[in-house]
């Protein structure tokens, strides 16, 4: 399980380093918020998720980083991030909602890999 734990992390980061890049893409061309980017918002909040059921699974069964206070958070704050950033736009598809998305999405790569750093200390 833990190994499972460590490389969805490593799925995540790369995942939502990949839609950050998709979303200032988009919106140096003008673009909004699509469908297709909605979904994969929605892809990468489930994988969030999913990485925080099987961190505390790991953490019931007595698996804790060092740093385990640090690294809960970060979990915890990563798992806000998109839903944050979508009370912040009011659920907006406009070009300015995907930018914040954007960022948004570079500052949550930079929460999961603190995570990975503070679990495996």
């Amino acid at each position: 399980m833990s190994l499972l734990h460590d490389r969805l992390a490593q799925t995540a980061l790369m995942y939502v380093i990949i839609l950050a890049l998709w979303g200032l893409w988009r919106y140096f061309r003008g673009q909004g918020l699509d469908g297709a980017f909605w979904g994969a918002l929605v892809v990468a909040e489930i994988v969030i998720v999913l990485q925080g059921i099987f961190g505390g699974y790991l953490w019931l069964a007595g698996l804790r980083p060092a740093r385990g206070g640090i690294h809960i958070l970060y979990g915890l704050a990563s798992a806000l991030v998109i839903p944050g950033v979508f009370a912040f736009t009011r659920g907006g598809n406009d070009r300015r909602a995907l930018f914040i998305y954007a960022i948004g999405l570079l500052f949550l790569a930079g929460l999961i890999l603190r995570g990975i750093t503070t679990g495996s200390a």
